[in-house]
């Protein structure tokens, strides 16, 4: 029986292996450009910003150069719980400083419901609402590309995630590369076989009745799955747009990285039990691929958590028990198959940087600590399991200001 379930979870994690293999594929071919349309939607920009007096100033001159009409977007910070500059500078600027003060319903998420309950009274109304956060650069055709989808009946949009500094350390490096794979080989191949795309935080665009005709209610430790997940559930899909990019900052130590890492698990494995089952189900039920899909990404979290304990129990196992003593389905494949398989997993990356045509020169020195990156998702993934009950949220320091300008240059 013991033999018959580590076999039968080993078939289960190189399935949905092949099966990620093969849909990343589909990544590989961008379509052709999208129909254009005139600029007519308005948008309420929201900015989501604790104590960011150090970036917010960059984002609100970025947010004023973008290519569209003045008149149809207004920009609204969400200055929450700030006890530093944050709102004078936003006003300084001649933006809206929203200031939030609750010290029990702290994080996102609260912010994010308490502002859209103040945009709702609010005189005017807008077709649809953009987030950022307050250390993000978006690119001058951000609203144009929103204006295209939302123009062409998509209700939840998301822009393509850039990381604004790659070249700081070997961690902003390996964030760097891990979206860029993301938007290429996941958010793409998605997009081009017209699936379900997963929001990632920032860069996010949702029409105003959606929002009004089922609520928020994402205030988990990540509010961009969990209302991912909502939406699907509704039927809503949402759509990926490749040519409307955002730059996010990105934690420049490891230690930074880990905690921030930590809250993105521990906020995984809140919607993975709130979720998977009841889309599982329905996929099921209206043999969906679309929503299986969904489902098996935000079940990824128990998955990464399933491989590392089967890898840490075959290895323990052989090193200190004479074994195998317990059924190892690879131990039975050539080990040419299975270096070809780590190598292969490896390679996709590089293919991502080559198809984004990556220019950053730091970015491939660094690759050599790239593995060290992606194993330490283990560890942050077992005590984020048993640390899932813990809301606390974790705030990204910043240490310097960049600029769109700054961005575009090292890019060529």
């Amino acid at each position: 029986m013991t033999d018959a379930i580590f076999i039968a979870l080993q078939l289960f994690l190189a399935a949905v292996g092949v099966y990620q293999f093969v849909f990343s594929l589909f990544g590989l071919v961008k379509r052709k450009k999208k129909q254009q349309f005139e600029p007519n939607k308005s948008f309420a920009v929201l900015v989501a910003a604790h104590n960011e007096e150090q970036v917010v100033g960059a984002l609100m001159e970025n947010l004023k150069q973008l290519d569209y009409p003045k008149h149809l977007y207004d920009v609204f910070v969400i200055c929450d719980n700030c006890t530093d500059r944050t709102a004078e500078i936003v006003r300084a600027h001649g933006m809206n400083a929203c200031v939030r003060t609750n010290q029990n319903l702290r994080g996102k998420g609260y912010a994010i419901e308490w502002m859209l309950k103040e945009l709702w009274a609010m005189p005017r109304q807008y077709d649809a609402v953009v987030m950022f956060d307050a250390d993000n650069l978006a690119a001058p055709n951000f609203l144009n590309e929103m204006n295209n989808d939302l123009c062409s009946g998509a209700r939840v949009i998301q822009g393509y995630i850039d990381t604004k500094n790659p070249e700081d350390s070997w961690i902003t490096a390996s964030y760097g590369v891990s979206y860029w794979y993301i938007n290429r080989l996941w958010q793409l191949s998605r997009s081009n076989l017209n699936m379900a795309n997963f929001l990632g935080g920032t860069g996010m665009c949702f029409e105003t009745n959606l929002l009004k005709e089922i609520g928020w209610g994402a205030t988990s430790l990540v509010e961009d799955l969990e209302f991912t997940m909502r939406s699907v559930m509704r039927g809503v899909y949402p759509k990926f747009n490749y040519n409307a990019k955002v730059f996010d900052e990105k934690p420049l130590t490891f230690k930074a990285s880990a905690r921030q890492r930590l809250r993105w698990m521990q906020g995984h494995f809140t919607v993975a039990r709130r979720y998977f089952f009841p889309l599982l189900w329905r996929a099921i039920k209206e043999r969906s691929l679309v929503k299986l899909d969904l489902a098996l990404y935000g079940v990824n979290v128990y998955i990464v958590l399933l491989t590392f304990l089967l890898t840490a129990i075959i290895w323990v196992d052989s090193s200190f028990f004479d074994g195998p003593n317990i059924a190892n389905l690879y131990g039975y494949l050539p080990l040419w198959l299975s270096f070809t398989a780590i190598a292969a997993n490896v390679f996709t990356f590089m293919i991502a940087m080559i198809l984004e045509k990556v220019k950053y020169k730091k970015v491939y020195m660094y690759l050599v600590l790239f593995p060290v990156y992606l194993l330490s998702w283990y560890p942050i993934t077992v005590y984020a399991f048993f640390t899932q009950n813990n809301k606390q949220w974790s705030h990204t320091e910043h240490t310097r200001v960049v600029r769109l300008e700054e961005v575009q240059s090292k890019q060529g």
